[in-house]
């Protein structure tokens, strides 16, 4: 996973009162967790809302009191009518204990089916996986170049060292799909008079 460095204030009042009053002077509450005890804290929205509109999984060192702390974004709350975070959860990662992330999904290469005129389906943004925090990659890569039309990439067929896939294993993460425009051309090319 990509590392990226937050810095975090501890949180003395841990009411709704004290939460109130961080979000109206710009910061988030949160709470670290995972490890020996809970941390509550509280960061800057504005540096938060940098790693949030990222479409990538971090690891995120989280610096409170000159100590820090590799973690994981595991839940973030938002207003229902404002969308403004309102609380975020992180959780601790401990080396050799498995955690639970949603990675991207990044398609590379040129598929043959979308060349012939398919096209290319991206059912899951994200996949969600396990594993243990040092085996967890960046993101989940698929070659697509050897995809013809009415092939997919089911979530069986993904191979990831040391971690594994929580999404159903018949699910399709990728398909390339039969378009009017490819169903005409194979038509025209399995009969040659109907070319013009």
């Amino acid at each position: 996973m990509k590392q990226i460095s937050l810095s975090g204030s501890p949180r003395e009042g841990v009411g709704r009162k004290g939460a109130a009053e961080l979000r109206n002077n710009g910061r988030i509450p949160g709470i670290l967790y995972g490890g020996k005890e809970q941390i509550p804290f509280s960061i800057n929205s504005i540096e938060f809302d940098k790693i949030r509109r990222q479409p990538e999984t971090f690891q995120i060192n989280l610096e409170i009191n000159g100590q820090v702390y590799a973690s994981v974004l595991q839940e973030i709350q938002q207003h229902p009518v404002t969308d403004r975070i309102t609380h975020i959860d992180l959780l601790e990662l401990t080396p050799g204990k498995p955690v639970r992330v949603a990675l991207p999904v990044r398609v590379t290469g040129n598929s043959e089916g979308v060349k012939a005129g398919g096209k290319l389906l991206i059912n899951y943004r994200k996949l969600r996986i396990t594993g243990l925090p040092e085996a967890i990659p960046d993101a989940v890569h698929l070659d697509i170049s050897p995809l013809q039309i009415g092939d997919m990439i089911r979530v069986r067929d993904v191979k990831m060292e040391g971690c594994k896939i929580l999404e159903a294993e018949a699910s399709a993460v990728v398909a390339v799909q039969a378009t009017r425009a490819s169903m005409a051309n194979d038509a025209a090319a399995e009969d040659p008079k109907k070319k013009k």
